[in-house]
């Protein structure tokens, strides 16, 4: 064999080698349950799968550890807890009435802090069981009640009866957030949680949490809201009262015994089954009878919100910016509070409201009554409504009247009457012809009103209506004698105290003084001094007419067994009923009507507001002495004067008017002896000195035109002015 074919062949061999080699070395073929040949590669599925599995725990370990360094960094940044422990949400306001009693209590209220060792079992175990019931095992955020969040957010379930947030998540919230339902603020809410819990115990939080939870009616904690509801510290809370209690912070306001008492007490029922299902009482307390609580009795805690929702506000004006907790000192008087609620609740007819305005003989307001229901309706209609108060209005007109000189005695006619094309009728359609004031006030004939308005001016009436403090404005069409314009309770009742107090003009008030949290004196009101808004003879004549409203008149229905004086006022068609009137120095006026306007069959101001007038007024006057009314009129004497000698004079008068007109000198009663119209008596005196006449000319008088003087021996007679 060739060289060259032997290296061919050593070339051959090599190259079988070399695949027999390679064929040694691979694998054996992988049998698959598919079918698949041998080098398949694996599904897309199962690789998408691998990676997001690896992707999704790497991301979780960086979100897991972003969390810790963020729950690490706010925990790092809380306050101590003595810090956390003195913080107080805005400013207390304790309102009390005259006699010094607590009426209300506006803003945060904040009772003893008690410690965790010093809160009773039933009412740590009555909040868990109700608000967190895994409150001992989980760190902050439940993860069961979060997934089952995500599970009701995709489904739409509401199967839960618990909300998401913890009581570490709420008390969170309660410390530094809002309320807002973002995401943003529910994740700051689940880490400021955990923070929470990484720094503070689990009694610590509990012992926060029950301080500083919100329960309603201004109550913080659960000292506050023991004492506010069942006027007792909350050491001493039962079973029953702590299921009441912590059934309150889902909804405080819906669930308030104050407000709904058995919306309440079913809230507890509630509580008391879930206290028996996890175990914390047994199937006998789960029984109590809920209904048994003695809840405390707010006095007059309804209506008096009106009152103070008027009065609180002008704190801004008479005390300088404050935040520290204070106190109210009102004139409110509790019991009469609770009859003016009484008497407007049982006259009022049913479909209309009614409000009440009570003052003292200095403006002080005894009771106030807004509505026939605060809670139905907070629509202040003592101070904010305008109505027209009808026939009421003619205090002013007959204010007017009296100023301008009539006197209750003076003849008047009732008959039909025409005014700048206004006709206005009696209620009753008829025209009695002459009568008196008295009778015509008392019995409130329109025409007659009419025309001692247009007789005084119009514009007269309303300046006297100015006068006694009435604020809103005033038409001055013929009208507005008969109460077109529209007024406040609370105005009219004023311009009436005013009556009340001889003519002098009142101020309505409900603040005496304010005391901070010291006990020092923040605002003392001082005594308001006044000048009579009309003379006494004016203020005893309108008296003595209101007077006879109410003994002889519309007003009757209002009568209480003493003396009172008061005015009736009806609207058209019974849209607006009032009486206001006073006595022993208390000043009521009532109105009744809709909001809406609207006619309300019956209702006249001699009837429903009449009676509610008596039926408080009753109450209000009984421990005060019985004071008669002056009403004796002491006129001026230019208005007391004799019509017949202020037309004649007297004989020894310089000079004096007769019959037909004529001046006539003294010792001449014949007008023939009287000087020719033009001529001088020779012997009357001089009408001006020599001296004046010649200043006021500026030079001396020719000598025959110098004035004549008397004898110095007789002295000139007494001259005086002919009568006005």
């Amino acid at each position: 064999m060739s060289r060259r074919g032997e290296q061919l062949q050593n070339k051959g061999a090599r190259g079988k080698r070399r695949a027999a080699a390679e064929r040694s070395d691979a694998p054996p073929p992988r049998s698959t349950g598919s079918g698949r040949g041998a080098g398949t590669p694996p599904p897309r599925w199962r690789v998408w799968l691998k990676r997001l599995f690896i992707w999704g725990t790497a991301l979780a370990l960086l979100a897991l550890l972003f969390l810790g360094f963020a729950v690490g960094f706010a925990a790092s940044s809380l306050p101590d807890y003595a810090t956390l422990k003195a913080t107080q949400p805005g400013q207390t306001i304790l309102v009390r009435a005259r006699d010094g009693r607590e009426l209300v209590e506006i803003g945060p209220s904040f009772g003893e802090w008690l410690t965790y060792e010093d809160i009773p079992d039933n009412m740590t175990n009555a909040m868990i069981a109700v608000e967190d019931k895994r409150f001992r095992s989980h760190l902050g955020v439940d993860p069961v009640r979060l997934t089952g969040a995500m599970i009701e957010g995709v489904t739409g379930s509401r199967a839960r009866l618990g909300g998401t947030s913890t009581i570490t998540q709420q008390l969170a919230r309660n410390l530094f957030l809002n309320n807002n339902r973002s995401l943003d603020r529910k994740a700051r809410e689940a880490v400021l949680a955990m923070a929470l819990e990484w720094k503070f115990s689990k009694e610590q939080i509990l012992e926060l949490y029950l301080n500083k939870v919100y329960f309603g009616g201004g109550a913080y904690g659960i000292d506050s809201a023991s004492r506010k509801f069942f006027s007792h510290p909350a050491t001493e809370l039962s079973v029953g009262e702590a299921a009441i209690i912590a059934g309150l912070v889902k909804a405080p306001s819906q669930y308030s015994p104050t407000a709904d008492v058995q919306a309440a007490i079913g809230r507890a029922k509630v509580v008391l089954g879930l206290m028996r299902e996890q175990g914390y009482i047994t199937p006998d307390q789960a029984q109590v009878d809920v209904s048994a609580v003695q809840l405390k009795q707010d006095a007059g805690q309804n209506s008096v919100r009106y009152f103070t929702d008027w009065v609180l506000p002008q704190l801004d004006i008479i005390l300088p910016e404050t935040y520290e907790p204070i106190e109210v000192w009102t004139t409110l008087d509790i019991g009469m509070q609770r009859a003016a609620t009484a008497a407007i609740e049982a006259n009022t007819p049913k479909g209309a409201q009614g409000a009440l305005v009570s003052l003292d003989r200095d403006g002080a307001i005894l009771a106030m009554v807004g509505g026939t229901d605060y809670v139905a309706s907070n629509y202040n209609r003592a101070t904010a409504a305008m109505r027209q108060p009808g026939s009421a209005w003619k205090l002013f007109v007959y204010l007017a009247a009296l100023e301008a000189g009539y006197v209750p005695e003076d003849k008047v006619v009732d008959t039909p009457v025409t005014i700048d094309g206004w006709s206005p009728r009696n209620s009753n359609g008829r025209n009695v012809g002459e009568t008196d004031l008295r009778t015509a006030f008392a019995y409130s004939i329109n025409t007659v009103a009419a025309q001692l308005g247009n007789e005084v001016g119009f514009g007269t009436v309303a300046s006297m209506a100015r006068r006694f403090g009435v604020n809103s404005k005033i038409d001055t069409f013929p009208s507005m004698v008969l109460g077109s314009s529209e007024m406040r309770v609370i105005e009219m009742t004023q311009a009436f105290a005013g009556i009340a107090a001889k003519g002098t003009p009142v101020e309505p008030y409900g603040i005496t003084k304010v005391t901070g949290a010291s006990g020092e004196v923040l605002y003392r009101r001082e005594a308001q001094r006044q000048s009579p808004a009309v003379p006494d003879h004016v203020a005893k004549g309108i008296t003595d007419l209101l007077q006879a409203a109410v003994q002889t008149g519309t007003g009757r229905a209002a009568q209480i067994g003493r003396p009172v004086a008061g005015k009736t006022g009806t609207t058209s068609s019974n849209k607006d009923g009032w009486f206001i009137g006073f006595s022993s120095g208390v000043t009521t006026g009532v109105w009744m009507g809709r909001d809406d306007a609207k006619a309300v069959a019956g209702l006249q101001g001699g009837r429903a507001p009449a009676q509610a007038f008596a039926a408080y007024m009753r109450y209000a006057v009984k421990d005060r002495p019985v004071e008669e009314f002056e009403v004796t009129l002491e006129a001026p004497e230019w208005q007391l004067e004799p019509d017949q000698e202020a037309l004649f004079g007297e004989p020894e008068d310089y000079y004096y008017i007769d019959e037909q007109g004529n001046m006539v000198q003294p010792g001449r009663r014949d007008p023939s002896q009287t000087p020719e119209a033009g001529e001088r008596d020779p012997d009357a005196p001089p009408a001006a000195s020599r001296d004046f006449l010649e200043e006021a000319t500026g030079g001396s008088l020719p000598q025959n035109q110098r004035p004549q003087r008397r004898p110095a021996q007789q002295p000139p007679p007494q001259q005086q002015s002919p009568p006005q």
